[in-house]
C-alpha cells in the first residue's frame, strides 16, 4: 500500500444552519485514505457521516480543519470524486442503461461519444448487465439500478468512489448480493472507495479499514481493521454497551 495518503481529512469540524439552530455535524474528525482502500465510515444515524462525505465531495466547506486530495486542498466538487447514493432514482428515466453512462461521460467532457460508448459497455459488463444495456430504468429491479449507478460512477474513473449507504434501501438478500458484487469488482480493478454505513455487518464485510464515529456530533471513537473484527466489540465501542449476537442494528 502507498505510504502517502490519497486523501487526508485533518481535524474537520462541519456545521450548518437550520431555521432555528447552528448544528455541529462533526467535530475535529481526522483520517487518511490510501489508494485502493475500502475505507468505511461507520456510526449511528445522525452522526454526520453523510455530511462528512459531502465535504469530501467538495459540496460543504469545513468550518474547521481541511481536506486534501493529494497535495491540493478540496474546495469544490470535481470528477476525481464521484458519488453513489442509496436512492434508486439516480438514473435518467428517459435514457437506457448505456445512454445513462454515455451521457455522464460526454456531459462531463471526459470522453467524446465513440469512446464513451466503448467505456460504457466495458463497465456495464463489469456489473454483469450487458444484456440490459438497452433497457430503461423503470424495467430494472432496485439492485440492478444500483449496479448501473455503480457502473456509471466507475466509468468516470474517479480517484475516489464516494458511496453513501448505497445498499440501505435494498432487501437483505439483494443487499448481501450487492456487497459481494462490489467486492468482486474491487478485486478486478482495485478502485479506492470511501463508504458510509450505519450497519456493523456491512462495514465488516465491505471495508478493509473502519472508522468508528460517535453519535451527534460525530467524533472519531476508533479505527479498526476489518480482518478479524468483532461485531459485538465494535458495537461496544460505538454505543458504550455490550450486546449479544452480531445482527444488524442500525
Amino acid at each position: 500500500m502507498d505510504t502517502v495518503p490519497l486523501l487526508s481529512v485533518e481535524g474537520v469540524t462541519l456545521r450548518y444552519k437550520t431555521k432555528d439552530h447552528l448544528v455541529t455535524a462533526t467535530y475535529r474528525v481526522s483520517f487518511n485514505l490510501f489508494r485502493s482502500d475500502r475505507f468505511v465510515v461507520l456510526g449511528p444515524s445522525g452522526c454526520g457521516k453523510s455530511t462528512l462525505l459531502k465535504a469530501v465531495g467538495g459540496y460543504i466547506p469545513p468550518t474547521e480543519g481541511r481536506i486534501r486530495l493529494g497535495a491540493a486542498e478540496v474546495t469544490s466538487p470535481g470528477p476525481d470524486r464521484v458519488f453513489v447514493f442509496q436512492e434508486f432514482d439516480q438514473l435518467l428515466p428517459w435514457k437506457t442503461v448505456r445512454e445513462n453512462i454515455v451521457f455522464a461521460l460526454t456531459a462531463s467532457g471526459k470522453l467524446p461519444r465513440p469512446q464513451a460508448e466503448e467505456r460504457a459497455m466495458h463497465y456495464i459488463a463489469k456489473v454483469n448487465l450487458t444484456e440490459f444495456a438497452s433497457s430503461y430504468p423503470h424495467t430494472l429491479s432496485g439492485g440492478m439500478k444500483q449496479r448501473v449507478a455503480i457502473a456509471r460512477a466507475m466509468a468516470m474513473e474517479p480517484q475516489i468512489l464516494l458511496m453513501d449507504e448505497p445498499f440501505a434501501a435494498l432487501d437483505a438478500l439483494t443487499r448481501a448480493k450487492m456487497q459481494e458484487e462490489l467486492l468482486q469488482l474491487w478485486d478486478e480493478t482495485k478502485f479506492t472507495v470511501l463508504f458510509v454505513t450505519h450497519s456493523i455487518p456491512e462495514a465488516i464485510r465491505v471495508g478493509n479499514r473502519i472508522l468508528l464515529m460517535s453519535a451527534h456530533p460525530g467524533q472519531v471513537r476508533a479505527e479498526v481493521n476489518s480482518a478479524g473484527a468483532d461485531a459485538a466489540r465494535i458495537h461496544e465501542i460505538l454505543f458504550g454497551e455490550k450486546r449479544q449476537g452480531t445482527g444488524d442494528h442500525g
